[in-house]
């Protein structure tokens, strides 16, 4: 495992994007099939730029699975953060969903801890193909050492049902759930360190 590089970024984008293709949050953001893509290219393309510069975003050499981390302190989006995410959605025929979306996206950022400080895991993925070979739980990995030797917690908001087991075997535990305006169900996750 490694530090992402800049020059990774583009390679990453296409690797989260296809990891996200089927996620529930992103079905509801972006119903439209053939538009997902292009959307969750934005969006991961977005994010990776924000993350990228607190130098926490751990990739494989091949670049098919990626862990952005914002360090304590340093989660919370601004107001151009928050616009440059709001734009990935901003498509004639996603309009009307465009409030929920935005509203889904502050009230995640209203129910994140605010103390005591943490790292915050804002995406993991795998591209499809790499996935099932432990390279998620790899990019995981360098993080949550940091937290234990420093004794610092860590959240996250698990979009899938079906990954709170793989978190759980991670040490984080289920502290809620959160309903998006008209769509699923996150459940934020948090880990004390060991």
């Amino acid at each position: 495992m490694r530090r992402a590089r800049t020059d990774d970024l583009a390679h990453l984008t296409g690797a989260l994007a296809r990891a996200f293709i089927d996620d529930p949050v992103a079905r509801w953001s972006c119903p439209r099939e053939r538009l997902r893509m292009s959307v969750l290219e934005g969006f991961q393309r977005t994010r990776l730029r924000q993350l990228h510069p607190h130098e926490e975003v751990w990739t494989t050499d091949d670049r098919s699975a990626a862990a952005l981390w914002a360090p304590p302190e340093q989660w919370r989006t601004t107001w151009r953060e928050d616009v440059a995410l709001a734009r990935c959605v901003a498509r004639p025929s996603l309009a009307p969903r465009l409030p929920f979306t935005v509203a889904g996206l502050l009230g995640m950022e209203r129910r994140h801890p605010r103390e005591p400080a943490h790292w915050y895991l804002a995406v993991l993925g795998t591209d499809p193909p790499a996935q099932g070979r432990g390279l998620g739980s790899a990019v995981l990995r360098p993080v949550l050492e940091r937290c234990d030797a420093d004794g610092v917690g860590a959240y996250l908001e698990s979009s899938k049902e079906s990954n709170i087991a793989f978190y759980a075997r991670h040490g984080f535990r289920v502290t809620g759930e959160l309903r998006l305006p008209f769509g699923p169900t996150m459940w934020p996750m948090w880990r004390d360190p060991r």
